[in-house]
């Protein structure tokens, strides 16, 4: 199997020093380079495209949650794992909105690394466990459902469009899409991929 190539994206020198020691011994790996801001990121990612991209969330000129968005625009098929000291929900979100297929904290082990690498080249999301924790904690804390949200979450999931669950239910469309809405709103989630994904993570589906 070839190894995964990974890019690192973070202003500062111990951090992506920190990681390269880690990881570099590890024969599944290939660390193909890293940049300092977001436009060496990306003149990087102009001739050569990684498996996948460490990426800080605060960088010098721009924002990692705005890169993130571009570089998933342009590179759909690059795994984004953002890197951050940040454990807000705010930050964990945006991230996840703009496309990011994992987030680390700072602190994370080499097994977490390891683990979000190959959790994310499996096309499923990772998320450091003190992260997944906080969310579910603070989402637990927010989200009561009623029977017909539960109802609707679960065919949601299923793949079904408003009108299928109006027709299976028998109720309209625009009641559908109500429920969506507030569902979306419950679940803090900026659109149906992020809406399963929390979801899930809160065992609100199986």
């Amino acid at each position: 199997m070839k190894p995964y190539k990974l890019f690192i994206v973070d202003d500062h020198y111990m951090i992506i020093e920190g990681i390269v020691s880690l990881l570099q011994p590890e024969t599944e790996i290939e660390i193909v380079g890293y940049a300092q801001n977001a436009d060496s990121c990306m003149a990087f990612l102009h001739r050569q495209q990684p498996d996948v991209i460490f990426l800080d969330i605060n960088l010098p000129d721009k924002s990692g949650i705005e890169i993130c968005k571009e570089i998933k625009s342009k590179y759909p098929a690059i795994k984004i794992i953002g890197l951050s000291t940040f454990n807000q929900n705010s930050y964990i979100n945006a991230m996840l909105e703009n496309g990011a297929n994992g987030y680390l904290l700072k602190n994370a082990t080499k097994q977490e690394m390891l683990q979000a690498i190959q959790t994310t080249s499996k096309n499923k999301q990772y998320l450091s466990k003190e992260v997944a924790d906080n969310l579910k904690e603070k989402h637990q804390n927010q989200v009561l459902l009623t029977r017909r949200e539960k109802e609707i979450l679960k065919l949601i999931a299923e793949g079904l469009t408003s009108a299928e669950i109006g027709k299976r239910l028998f109720i309209s469309t625009t009641t559908v899409d109500t429920h969506r809405k507030h569902l979306l709103e419950k679940l803090k989630a900026g659109n149906t991929a992020i809406l399963i994904k929390t979801a899930v993570q809160l065992d609100l589906i199986h």
